[in-house]
């Protein structure tokens, strides 16, 4: 069972993700999620398996997210428009991000990875 963990490793959820991750004996790949940004393609594959809205995969607690003013213009934006947004800055997207075969997770919730990593 491969899983990548996508995170920011300064981010204080994500540096609680992977001690859970460890403490539960997860098997992961890391990925820097703003030096090896996901590509538009990959979003939109991760978007489609993972069943959620897309704004979730939105960092919406984020600088940049906040700078660029994206909680008015997502709305109105098609969405191969907000992949392709998502697409340009690792910062944009939700973090911690859990993707295996069939789950894509956003964000920590423990309880959550319980179910569905194991």
């Amino acid at each position: 069972m491969s899983v990548l963990f996508l995170e920011y490793p300064k981010c204080s959820t994500c540096q609680k993700a992977k001690k859970w991750l460890d403490e539960q004996k997860v098997e992961y790949e890391e990925r820097h999620i703003k030096e090896q940004n996901p590509t538009a393609e990959e979003l939109k594959a991760w978007y489609e398996r993972s069943g959620l809205p897309l704004k979730r995969f939105f960092n919406t607690s984020g600088q940049l997210y906040k700078s660029m003013q994206l909680k008015d213009k997502l709305p109105n934006m098609s969405e191969e428009e907000q992949l392709q947004l998502l697409g340009t800055d690792g910062m944009l997207v939700k973090r911690p991000l859990i993707v295996k075969e069939d789950t894509v997770l956003a964000g920590f919730k423990a309880a959550e990875w319980e179910e569905k990593l194991r």
